[in-house]
């Protein structure tokens, strides 16, 4: 089985291996000199410096959920608008992402990732609340 060149369906695929929290899967659909950027954030350029950006999340995370309610491509582009959801422990946190990714020749050269921090912020609360609610049930 060869891997997808078809953006959209490179852009899926890199996304379902971040939902199995394989990181050298989805590295191994990275160009070498990939840009990855959280919008206000500095941006991690090339697979080293995406990958420890994407292993703080691999390393503490019980689990992520990319949820796309919308995928547009336009050649090399594609948009993705979608739920993220990222679990650590019993904290469950759901938040609105927009991605922008490009790819040639089958591999992602810019992957930047929008949101509200508000809306960030107000998710990690509740899901904070949540899980200090489960534990407060269980003792």
């Amino acid at each position: 089985m060869t891997d997808p060149t078809d953006p959209a369906t490179v852009v899926r695929a890199f996304l379902a291996d971040l939902e199995r929290l394989d990181l050298d899967a989805a590295c191994a659909r990275l160009d070498p000199a990939v840009v990855y950027e959280n919008v206000s954030l500095p941006p991690a350029r090339g697979i080293a410096a995406t990958r420890r950006v994407l292993g703080m999340l691999t390393a503490r995370a019980t689990g992520f959920g990319a949820e796309n309610h919308r995928v547009a491509a336009d050649g090399p582009v594609v948009l993705t608008e979608r739920t993220d959801t990222i679990e650590v422990g019993r904290l469950r946190t759901s938040f609105w992402v927009c991605g922008t990714f490009e790819v040639h020749d089958g591999r992602i050269t810019l992957w930047r990732d929008y949101f509200d921090w508000a809306a960030v912020t107000g998710a990690l609360i509740t899901g904070a609340g949540r899980a200090l609610v489960s534990l407060v049930r269980r003792s």
